[in-house]
């Protein structure tokens, strides 16, 4: 369970210092959803999470440094997310239909995390951007590694590639989620790991 899927606790409730902190951060992750950055009130998200404003103000000194901390606990969990797909096997084809699969799994998570990765009103503010900047490197770097470990190629055409998988995985998520999952999940998932796969398997492994 990561920090911004903790349960709700009871108002007044005393937790640990870790445990509040995730509950403010679910409370946020609601609000800025609903709301977006700009229109979200410190009030409401005080008032979501069943708490003062000061308690709230403990934690994080301001709304960008609250965003922030929830970009960064969603960005963190996407790049997990991918990362644990390429490394779960060997096989390059049950690799690409994972990876896929964990952007899907993403983008149909709770609470519409992915609007605020990859959607989010404040996505021209630096750090926000650096912080999404990041995860889709690090997305692309596992990516990119396996690939150059496999097929044997350079790092600037694996990286390619790498940028190709993640990108049609991000898009195509997206996609599916906002089109009202007209496709069924595991369906969406198999077309377009199909796609890839097709592709990549073009790309033999080195000891082949």
């Amino acid at each position: 369970m990561s920090e911004a899927t903790a349960p709700a606790t009871p108002r007044g409730a005393r937790l640990s210092r870790s445990a509040r902190r995730a509950q403010l951060l679910v409370a946020a992750r609601d609000v800025f959803a609903a709301q977006g950055y700009h229109a979200a009130a410190m009030d409401a998200i005080a008032e979501k999470a069943g708490v003062s404003k000061p308690v709230l103000y403990q934690h994080f000194p301001g709304k960008l440094e609250l965003y922030r901390a929830l970009l960064t606990t969603y960005a963190d969990e996407l790049v997990d997310r991918v990362q644990k797909a390429i490394v779960a096997t060997a096989n390059n084809e049950e690799r690409v239909h994972a990876a896929v699969s964990a952007y899907f799994d993403f983008v149909a998570g709770e609470g519409h995390a992915y609007r605020l990765v990859f959607e989010s009103d404040l996505r021209g503010e630096p750090e926000a951007a650096a912080v999404v900047d990041g995860a889709l490197t690090r997305c692309i770097d596992t990516v990119a590694s396996a690939v150059t470990t496999d097929a044997g190629m350079d790092a600037a055409r694996a990286r390619l590639l790498a940028v190709g998988l993640v990108g049609l995985s991000q898009v195509a998520a997206q996609y599916w989620l906002d089109s009202d999952q007209d496709v069924p999940r595991d369906e969406a998932v198999a077309l377009m790991s199909s796609l890839a796969w097709r592709g990549l398997a073009g790309f033999p492994l080195v000891h082949d």
